[in-house]
């Protein structure tokens, strides 16, 4: 046999056992998808929800978080046009330095308010800067404003509304990630986080948590009208967010819901690249699927913004999850799902309607 033909024939041999490898790991992964049972799905009874809230606490947040101070800063203040945008750090949960931007109406208050939770869209140098318009330089978040808002402010939306506003930077984006920061780094922030004990999407709900506790301690804040809306990944972190917290008043989550079986389809987005990294909280899913850990929410107000045309989210898996989470509410209207054209999008009609559903929420738990 000539060296090529060796060679080629060594090549296949080699192959053989990687691709039966391949078969055999679809296989296993296939098994396990069907067998795969939430172990603690949301269930009528009326002892399904403080176990469940209690496992969902312990998988999602980090340990030990003892509530200390915020030893918050104030950088910068802006006067704007009926409210004063301010530029801040607080304490975050891991005692690090968290970036933010805070929106005040005019006024003594007590106002409403609503915590602001950004998405991931694979940009990394903005954060908070995708939701309210920044002190200095504007052109990054209005350029991202115009791409998934239509050029509108959700900041702006609300406060304009009556509503306070803050907005922080998750770890990774913004001022808590470094130049040059790109998709493929999220596997090595993840690693080394795991390495140490943490995990990466627990850090961002804990500082959520506690950026939601910053703003009802505000003296010019209702603490009992304190709401979550978010965007995309954000909207994971808003309804994970009300899930955990009960001070949380009512949820907007646009364009991120839907049953886990949707995402672990091939080909779909979760198993495509580094993004699930930031939304992956180990162990969890062996206990709570998505809708599962929103129904800990019920009976507060929870609005769903979906769309047929949103590449991201397959609609049945989506519509199956709404579907779910309206037995939880037990046909409440404070469960609401809104299906809008234009895909992945939270347009400014979409904002003007949720600002005037919180309203509504608000007025009813006030």
């Amino acid at each position: 046999m000539g060296g090529g033909l060796r060679r080629r024939a060594l090549l296949a041999a080699g192959l053989t056992p990687a691709l039966a490898l391949a078969d055999g790991l679809d296989d296993t992964l296939a098994a396990l998808q069907r067998r795969w049972q939430p172990r603690q799905a949301w269930r009528p009874e009326s002892g399904w929800r403080a176990p469940a809230l209690a496992t969902a606490s312990r998988l999602m947040l980090l340990p030990g978080d003892d509530g200390s101070g915020f030893a918050t800063e104030v950088l910068a203040e802006q006067a704007r046009d009926g409210h004063t945008a301010r530029q801040l750090t607080l304490s975050g949960a891991l005692g690090d330095r968290v970036p933010a931007l805070y929106l005040r109406p005019a006024g003594p208050g007590p106002h409403p308010a609503v915590l602001l939770l950004h998405d991931h869209g694979a940009r990394f140098d903005i954060g908070k800067e995708k939701l309210i318009r920044p002190l200095g330089d504007s052109r990054a978040g209005a350029q991202w404003a115009e791409r998934y808002f239509g050029g509108q402010f959700i900041g702006d939306t609300l406060v304009q509304a009556g509503f306070a506003v803050l907005a922080i930077d998750a770890l990774g984006w913004g001022e808590r990630s470094r130049p040059g920061f790109a998709r493929d780094d999220q596997q090595a922030l993840a690693n080394h986080l795991l390495q140490l004990g943490r995990h990466w999407a627990g850090i961002i709900a804990s500082d959520d948590l506690r950026a939601h506790r910053w703003l009802r301690e505000q003296p010019e804040v209702d603490a009992r009208r304190v709401a979550v809306l978010g965007f995309s990944m954000g909207a994971f972190r808003a309804w994970q967010l009300a899930a955990v917290c009960d001070e949380v008043s009512a949820c907007v989550a646009a364009h991120w819901m839907c049953t886990r079986e949707g995402l672990l389809r091939p080909g779909e987005h979760t198993l495509v690249g580094q993004s699930s990294f930031s939304m992956a909280h180990p162990g969890l899913a062996a206990e709570l699927d998505h809708p599962d850990v929103a129904a800990l929410i019920a009976p507060r107000p929870l609005l769903l913004f979906g769309s047929a045309e949103d590449r991201l989210f397959p609609w049945d898996a989506t519509q199956a999850a709404w579907a779910g989470l309206s037995r939880a509410w037990r046909g409440s209207a404070a469960l609401a799902t809104q299906a809008s054209p234009g895909g992945h999008r939270f347009a400014p009609e979409l904002q003007q309607l949720s600002a005037r559903w919180l309203r509504a929420a608000g007025a009813q738990s006030g």
